[in-house]
C-alpha cells in the first residue's frame, strides 16, 4: 500500500527574498521621496532600524540619530541665520521648533516613514512606528545617513528641501499642543516631556489608547485617543492647561 505524501506548507519567502524586497523598497523611497540616491543603501536601512528588530550592536537608528541630531541643527540654524534677522533668543525658539521632536514627526510622517521602519510586530501593535518619539529620531538617522553617504553638501540640500517650508510660518506648529508643550518646558529647562502609553484597548481596528506626559517637576496628566498620536495631543493640551493656571 502506498501512502501519500501530504503537502508541506509554503515556507514564504527566504529571508534572502524578503532582504532583496526591503532594499528594493528603500532604493525607491529614497529616490521618489527623500530626493537622494544613496551610495550605499545599508546605511539608510540601519536609519529605519527600530533597536526591537536586531540584537546586533549598532545595528538599529540609535548612533545615526545622534549624529543626525547634530547635522539637523547646524543646517538649520545656518538657514535661520540667513533668513531671519532677527535676536539669538528668537532665533533659538525658532530653531527649537523646526528640529525636536514634534517636528522632525511630521517630517517624518510626511514621507510614510512608519510603513519602511523595521520593528518587532509587539512595538509596532502598541503604535511605536507612528509614535513621535520613534519618528523624530528616525528623521534624524536619515540625516545622519544622507550626511555620511554624501557629505555636507547632501545633506544641506536635504534638510533645506525637508524642513525649509517650516521657516515659511512665523510661529512654527505652536498650535500643536505638543510643540506647545515642549517650548514651555524648554524655555524653562525642564527638558522633553516624556509621553507613555499605559494602556491600549479595543479590537486591532479600533484601538483606543490612553497615554500620560510628564515633565520634570510636575504633575502627570494622561488622556485617550482613537490613535497614539491623538492621545498624545489630549495629554498634551490637559498638562499644559494645568501648568499654565
Amino acid at each position: 500500500m502506498t501512502r501519500k505524501r501530504k503537502a508541506m506548507p509554503d515556507p514564504g519567502p527566504g529571508p534572502e527574498l524578503a532582504r532583496a524586497d526591503r532594499m528594493e523598497r528603500l532604493a525607491a523611497f529614497a529616490r521618489d521621496v527623500l530626493g537622494h540616491e544613496f551610495a550605499d543603501l545599508a546605511l539608510l536601512d540601519r536609519a529605519l532600524t527600530h533597536g526591537s528588530a536586531t540584537r546586533q550592536p549598532g545595528a538599529s537608528y540609535q548612533r545615526l540619530e545622534f549624529l543626525g541630531d547634530r547635522v539637523l541643527g547646524c543646517v538649520v540654524a545656518g538657514l535661520l541665520y540667513g533668513q531671519h534677522d532677527e535676536a539669538e533668543g528668537r532665533l533659538t525658539a525658532r530653531l527649537h521648533a523646526m528640529v525636536e521632536g514634534p517636528a522632525n514627526a511630521r517630517v517624518a510622517r510626511a514621507w510614510n516613514a512608519g510603513l519602511l521602519i523595521a520593528m518587532e510586530p509587539v512595538s509596532r501593535g502598541k503604535g511605536l512606528a507612528d509614535s513621535d518619539n520613534v519618528l523624530g529620531d528616525v528623521a534624524e538617522a536619515v540625516t545622519a545617513a544622507v550626511f555620511i553617504d554624501g557629505g555636507w553638501t547632501a545633506a544641506s540640500a536635504f534638510v533645506t528641501r525637508h524642513w525649509g517650508p517650516m521657516m515659511q510660518s512665523d510661529h512654527p506648529f505652536l498650535n500643536d499642543p505638543k510643540s506647545a508643550l515642549q517650548q514651555w518646558a524648554l524655555k524653562r529647562r525642564l527638558g522633553m516631556p516624556d509621553y507613555l502609553v499605559v494602556n491600549r484597548d479595543g479590537p486591532d481596528h479600533a484601538p483606543v489608547f490612553t497615554v500620560e506626559v510628564t515633565v520634570r517637576g510636575a504633575p502627570p496628566a494622561s488622556a485617550t485617543g482613537k490613535s497614539r498620536q491623538e492621545a498624545e495631543k489630549a495629554a498634551a493640551t490637559l498638562l499644559l492647561k494645568s501648568l499654565e493656571a
